[in-house]
């Protein structure tokens, strides 16, 4: 026999980070049961999407969000030269997704969400707290990317109509539903006892009460909205995922926003933003790489 000596291929910064945000979106894609997302149980709300493909997208975006973290290195400061280069590299990240989905949207929020955390940790490695990583992320985000195409989005429409904030300002802002909402519930739940795909559920649940998520909005209107943001509190109220209460309601969740056809993508994308800052700020991924 031959003997191999096999030794691992040390990763640089730029490929943890990427493999981090690759993970955080197969993560949340996996978790079940997520009302009406697509999860292991199906595909929600949607005719597009399955998990497969969702997995897909999110492999095929590695190397935009490699990128990225690459560029924020080099550049070293927040500017507007950082900004407009993830923004390209976002747009060339979102047309290898649509390539790779045969023209099916499944994470352009989440390029935006992840591709600003990605950099704002590139920028400053050994500070994790959650906080900083989303101001730094913040003030990039209200730079202004001059070559950014101006479509009526969805989101876009949904937020001249209903004035709700959109994915755009939610970054602006700093990410409050996931530095304010879902990582306290997470580590709450964790606390508890609950499990981590309870407390996933939890963290995604605590998201989604109080966002005015334009997926929901664009599908389902006011009415939709109104629903996941009361289904989402009465699941929590009532014990949170890991109770048989909370399941039932989770589950009742669950059919009134699939029969509306509302699936609460915003809060998937934040989720994921959540669970890649929770891995940074605990220390699990950014020192090895994931893969």
């Amino acid at each position: 026999m031959h003997a191999f000596n096999l030794q691992a291929k040390t990763l640089t910064l730029a490929e943890r980070l990427a493999d981090l945000a690759v993970d955080a979106l197969i993560d949340e894609a996996d978790l079940s049961p997520k009302p009406a997302l697509v999860d292991r149980r199906g595909s929600g709300a949607h005719t597009d999407l399955h998990l497969g493909l969702m997995h897909a997208s999110a492999l095929a975006l590695w190397p935009a969000f490699k990128e990225m973290a690459e560029i924020a290195i080099e550049i070293g400061e927040i500017g507007l030269p950082l900004r407009e280069a993830i923004g390209l590299i976002g747009r060339e990240g979102e047309q290898a997704m649509l390539a790779t989905t045969h023209g099916v949207n499944t994470h352009r929020g989440a390029i935006w969400a992840l591709g600003l955390l990605v950099a704002a940790a590139a920028l400053e490695p050994e500070s994790t707290a959650a906080g900083s990583i989303a101001l730094r992320a913040a003030r990039l985000a209200l730079l202004d990317d001059r070559h950014a195409p101006r479509p009526l989005s969805h989101g876009a429409q949904v937020t001249l109509r209903y004035g709700a904030r959109g994915a755009r300002e939610e970054a602006q802002l700093g990410f409050p539903a996931v530095t304010q909402r879902a990582l306290p519930q997470l580590k709450r739940s964790r606390a508890a006892g609950h499990g981590e795909q309870n407390a996933r559920l939890d963290a995604l649940l605590a998201i989604m009460t109080r966002l005015a998520d334009t997926c929901v909005l664009y599908r389902a209107g006011e009415q939709g909205l109104y629903t996941m943001q009361r289904g989402a509190q009465a699941v929590l109220d009532a014990g949170g995922s890991a109770s048989l209460a909370g399941r039932r309601r989770l589950h009742e969740l669950d059919q009134q926003l699939i029969a509306l056809n509302a699936s609460p993508g915003g809060a998937a994308d934040l989720l994921a933003a959540c669970l890649f800052i929770d891995r940074i700020e605990s220390g699990d991924g950014i020192n090895q790489g994931a893969f």
